[in-house]
């Protein structure tokens, strides 16, 4: 199955600029692994590292999303995609100082 991973700004540093990329595979793990095969450069910042080597896991902070729905409330990384089916990659971004905005620290 061809389908369509969206990049966001945050990675896109490890895919040439890339906003999108193509991925073949049934399952969301199979397609983010082909994805994560065509660029090297991204695989350590999706999957946790155990020890020095690559874990089959995503790191705890990146959410994925098969078109609006959080893989999280489907079958995880074994969800089954489709032809044309959307993939999107989201980071969990943290940080800032709420004063900044004009609210106190918590």
């Amino acid at each position: 199955m061809a389908v369509t991973i969206l990049i966001p700004a945050a990675l896109r540093a490890f895919t040439g600029q890339k906003s999108e990329a193509s991925a073949s595979g049934a399952t969301v793990g199979e397609a983010i692994r082909a994805f994560a095969d065509a660029y090297p450069d991204i695989r350590k910042h999706l999957y946790q590292d155990e020890g020095g080597r690559e874990s089959p896991e995503l790191r705890s902070f990146i959410n994925v999303f098969v078109g609006e729905t959080n893989i999280k409330n489907l079958d995880g990384m074994n969800t089954r995609v489709s032809d044309s089916d959307t993939i999107m990659l989201v980071p969990a971004i943290a940080g800032g100082c709420c004063r900044a905005y004009g609210f106190a620290a918590a």
